[in-house]
């Protein structure tokens, strides 16, 4: 299937600017496009995993990524519908860029006729007077056009300052500024950026007489209401330190049965026949969540690598007991308990009715007593017999916790202080 086709059916060109002409740029040759990714927190999140599996989907097409950090960019950031954005300081901001620089580089290759090429374009707007940026920038831009933009209409009545409005006017050079380097003839973001995107197109033709290509993908919604990449412990991000891997393929694991599909054509490599097999598993077996458990593996091991889900699938099988709770890692296990909800226990010796009602499990240590009598109440997997007895702190998993559960559902987790 050719790339513009393959795109296409998953729905992600929501606006280009021609779509036929880049088709025959790409069928006449090798082709450069860029991708920005700005710097606004110390992490990108599962919303920034439409851009980079886009880039690598065209990087196996053969054309060839430039992956922008905006060293610059992320210093002004773009204009919110809301307020101005606190500015961060620039050390921080370049803390952040190396941080994402490694964040993307997983989603391409670095070798090859189509090698992606990172750059970061503080490298060319640092040594940029304010008068060439006046000059040589600015002259391009009508400010009717600028003013008709959606976001800046919404902020002109609470005020916008121009650092802010003139962020279009960075973007758009980046895009000058990577054709002259490095022959970058295709942008593409997402929707929000389709003002920024197109001025740059523009920018381009005005000041070199050239004509580029651009598009756009949609924002991923979620069928619910909410917004993707939020959880209830807030946003999933790509960082592990700040997203265990465990929480990362929980989200996609528990994603909506109206969702799950379109996350599938967004996102997964796997082929039109392959989904459309997972479509209908959705809706003829959905107890099964075949299609979930599809995109949270293939996601997972993108991001975090086949040994880590491996730990992480065999978590979700030892917390309720289909697998060795001794064979998971202690990190592992911490950020699996962490999403059950784990609750800190002193150094006072503890009966098992107490822990089982302190943990959450059951709502006080009478309801204890019976689920222990009725044979449906489980500490490390094992069956407990006697809801007197004292905890074995000896017995528990790396010397502190403890996976607690009631019959084949209920589960939480104690972590007990020595």
């Amino acid at each position: 299937m050719h790339i513009i086709d393959e795109l296409s059916w998953r729905g992600l060109i929501q606006d280009s600017t021609d779509i036929d002409a880049l088709r025959k740029d790409i069928d006449a040759g090798q082709l450069s496009f860029y991708v920005g990714f700005d710097p606004t927190a110390a992490s990108l999140h599962v919303g920034h995993l439409m851009q980079a599996l886009t880039a690598r989907r065209l990087q196996h097409a053969g054309l060839r990524p430039v992956l922008l950090v905006g060293g610059a960019t992320g210093q002004i950031g773009d204009p919110r519908d809301t307020s101005e954005r606190t500015l961060n300081p620039p050390e921080t901001v370049a803390q952040w860029v190396e941080n994402i620089r490694q964040q993307v580089a997983p989603f391409v290759t670095f070798e090859g006729e189509s090698a992606a090429v990172p750059v970061n374009n503080l490298d060319w707007t640092d040594e940029l007077s304010a008068i060439d940026f006046l000059r040589d920038v600015g002259k391009h831009f009508p400010v009717s056009k600028m003013l008709n933009r959606e976001v800046v209409r919404a902020r002109l009545e609470s005020g916008i300052s121009f650092t802010e409005f003139a962020y279009q006017l960075l973007q758009s050079h980046d895009y000058w500024e990577l054709n002259q380097r490095y022959g970058v003839t295709v942008q593409f973001g997402g929707s929000d950026q389709w003002g920024n995107i197109t001025a740059g197109v523009d920018y381009v033709r005005r000041r070199s007489g050239k004509h580029v290509h651009a598009f756009v993908t949609p924002l991923i919604t979620k069928a619910d209401g909410t917004k993707f990449g939020k959880s209830e412990g807030g946003a999933i991000w790509l960082d592990a330190n700040l997203t265990s891997p465990y929480a990362f393929y929980q989200f996609w694991f528990n994603a909506d049965d109206r969702d799950i599909v379109q996350y599938l054509k967004y996102l997964s490599f796997r082929s039109q026949a392959e989904i459309e097999e997972l479509e209908k598993a959705t809706i003829e077996k959905p107890q099964a969540r075949l299609a979930q458990r599809a995109l949270a593996e293939e996601m997972t091991v993108l991001l975090h690598g086949q040994a880590e889900c491996d730990q992480v699938i065999a978590a979700s099988k030892a917390l309720f007991g289909r697998a060795a709770l001794t064979e998971l890692s202690e990190a592992t296990l911490v950020a699996a308990l962490s999403e059950a909800g784990i609750t800190k226990v002193g150094t006072e010796p503890i009966t098992v009715a107490e822990l089982l009602a302190k943990s959450g499990v059951v709502s006080s240590t009478s309801e204890a007593r019976r689920a222990v009598r009725d044979g449906g109440a489980y500490l490390n997997n094992e069956k407990l017999t006697d809801a007197t007895e004292e905890v074995d702190r000896s017995a528990l998993l790396f010397g502190r916790y403890a996976v607690v559960r009631r019959g084949k559902k209920t589960i939480a987790g104690a972590e007990l202080d020595a």
